[in-house]
């Protein structure tokens, strides 16, 4: 396992760095949180009792890498020394904003961090490379677990829906491998100083959309623009949703035969084809890890109108110049239709375990504090909010409208491809459906060809699903 592994991160960390999308997703609508499994006897069903995590040994230390974002490293920092102070156990914590660089050569070397922070959706994609090779450790009994220093599960800590999707049970298995972390609302941003100063409104449909972009072009104002492609993961998703709800959205993450050809599914291709016609010119050369900020640049300085993004964007670009007026808003992708639903998706991060990691038992009582108020405090303080119960209660400022998307009429979006073997298939969904923008963008690529790429690998993956 080892040498394939280390075939596997050898080529991955030789592709670019997805830009500093911190932040992962969104607050959905209260849902009662996900039980752990429980055995009862049928004539009195009772509640499984807390799993109570083994003590460590003396003088434990585990090995912590989590990525650097525009949360910055010292909440880290801070829930560390708070785990450590309440378990006794060491930590050693590695931060860096090119994490896969860094623990890289290491895990080449066959040493593991115990715990790893790291999403799902970025270029180098080390995380699809451990779901895709099922180098994961379940994850599944941490929900029983007792929250170190509290007297809670796991489970009654996190929102409803979080640990129920192929983010966090990527096999369909009905087991967690990846832990839910910092979530955020994504949708489209926008200065809301210029809608106020313009009198215009804010698009709910797609036709008010294109109206809207044929009037800001008339005063040289681009009705569009992106950070970079990866950041189109969230969108489409959103636009999945919105052009042909739930089921739709199932099938095509599961690579169905014949999906594609679906009058749902030409609706998502005719948008963004479209909408790569109104994207100001200059994004596709600055969609890239070095310059990806120019990109959102556009919005602060009135040059584009909207980008897809998540709450992060606001930290990401609190030092940046901006227009006279500037303020921030939010709003789901429009509704297909008069009427219809908008969606916002759910992206959130995800913390775990590699398989090949020497310390696991503290590792799950690590991910298990990740959930305690102390932990839960020390990263809002920084802007990172963590998928618990009654959170967005606590928050100030922008958030409290950003993180109120979905009581405003938005609908909730959740949810990722499905995993498929990476060892019989190289590429990633990410360059197969996303990447292809920048061509159509440019005027490289035609909308044919970008279905007809999609199509091939579809098959490919279905054919090679992790099951």
């Amino acid at each position: 396992m080892k040498k394939i592994l280390s075939i596997l991160l050898a080529a991955v960390l030789t592709m670019s760095m997805l830009a500093g999308c911190g932040n992962s997703t969104p607050d959905t609508p209260a849902e009662e949180p996900a039980p752990a499994e429980t055995e009862a006897p049928a004539e009195e069903p009772a509640e499984e009792p807390a799993e109570e995590a083994e003590a460590p040994a003396e003088g434990a230390t585990i090995t912590v890498a989590a990525i650097e974002t525009a949360y910055g490293s010292d909440m880290w920092k801070e829930v560390c020394d708070a785990f450590t102070a309440q378990t006794g156990i060491a930590v050693e914590l590695i931060t860096d904003k090119n994490l896969e660089d860094v623990i890289g050569p290491s895990m080449q070397a066959g040493e593991f961090p115990d715990v790893i922070h790291l999403a799902t959706g970025r270029e180098k994609a080390l995380t699809e490379t451990f779901i895709k090779d099922q180098n994961l450790v379940d994850l599944t009994d941490v929900l029983s677990m007792t929250v170190p220093g509290e007297d809670k599960k796991v489970s009654d800590k996190i929102a409803g829906g979080f640990t129920e999707t192929s983010l966090t049970n990527p096999y369909g298995d009905g087991k967690t491998y990846l832990a839910p972390m910092f979530y955020s609302p994504c949708g489209l941003f926008y200065n809301a100083g210029l809608f106020e100063e313009k009198g215009w409104s804010v698009p709910t449909t797609w036709d008010e959309m294109w109206e809207l972009g044929d009037k800001a072009k008339a005063e040289g104002i681009s009705l569009f623009t992106y950070p970079t492609t990866g950041y189109f993961d969230a969108f489409f998703y959103a636009l999945m949703y919105s052009a042909g709800g739930a089921d739709f959205f199932t099938k095509a993450t599961n690579y169905e035969e014949g999906i594609w050809d679906t009058p749902e599914a030409q609706t998502c291709f005719d948008i963004v084809a479209k909408l790569a016609e109104y994207t100001e010119p200059t994004t596709p050369a600055q969609a890239n890890d070095q310059d990806f900020t120019k990109n959102q640049q556009l919005v602060l300085d009135n040059k584009a109108l909207f980008m897809p993004n998540g709450t992060w964007i606001v930290g990401e670009m609190a030092e940046a110049p901006r227009a006279d007026g500037f303020k921030w808003g939010m709003t789901a992708l429009p509704a297909i239709k008069a009427g219809g639903d908008g969606y916002s998706y759910t992206w959130f991060e995800q913390a775990w375990i590699p398989a090949g990691a020497a310390n696991q038992d503290a590792a799950k009582q690590f991910v298990a504090f990740l959930y305690s108020d102390a932990a839960c405090e020390a990263f809002a303080k920084a802007g990172a909010i963590q998928p618990v119960l009654n959170i967005a209660e606590k928050l100030e400022g922008d958030n409290q409208m950003f993180y109120a998307i979905y009581d405003n009429g938005a609908k909730a979006a959740m949810g990722n491809f499905a995993a498929y073997d990476g060892q019989v298939i190289t590429v990633t969904n990410r360059e197969v459906w996303f990447d292809p923008v920048n061509s159509m963008v440019s005027g490289n690529m035609t909308k044919d060809d970008w279905i007809a790429g999609i199509k091939e690998y579809n098959d490919q993956m279905r054919e090679n699903l992790v099951q």
